[in-house]
């Protein structure tokens, strides 16, 4: 009965122990994906980059960049001016370094 109770525990603590890599392989593979679509394009996916990437924009800080994420999906660049608050002025000099693709 020890062995089984002991069995058991090990089993948990491995399952516990196993979970967050799973979360973290599908978050890596998922920043790989906006990676290599920026590098084919030359363009950030406002759908799916991360606010870090965001924040590269020129005129997006970090309250823009978490409006963006927040405020997903756009079914067109446009729709962070509304959608997020940015201002229009910011997004005539972003327009053509970002886009927003469809899942």
């Amino acid at each position: 009965m020890k062995l089984r109770k002991s069995l058991l525990l090990l089993v948990v603590a491995l399952c516990v122990a196993i979970t967050p890599s799973f979360g973290q392989a599908a978050a890596a593979a998922k920043k790989a994906a906006a990676a290599k679509t920026e590098a084919a394009t030359g363009l950030i996916d406002i759908n799916s980059a991360d606010a870090a990437t965001l924040k590269t924009i020129p005129g997006i800080g970090d309250a823009y960049a978490a409006k963006i994420v927040s405020n997903r999906p756009y079914k067109g660049k446009d729709e962070i001016v509304k959608k997020a608050g940015v201002p229009q002025g910011v997004y005539d000099k972003i327009k053509d370094k970002i886009i927003a693709k469809q899942k």
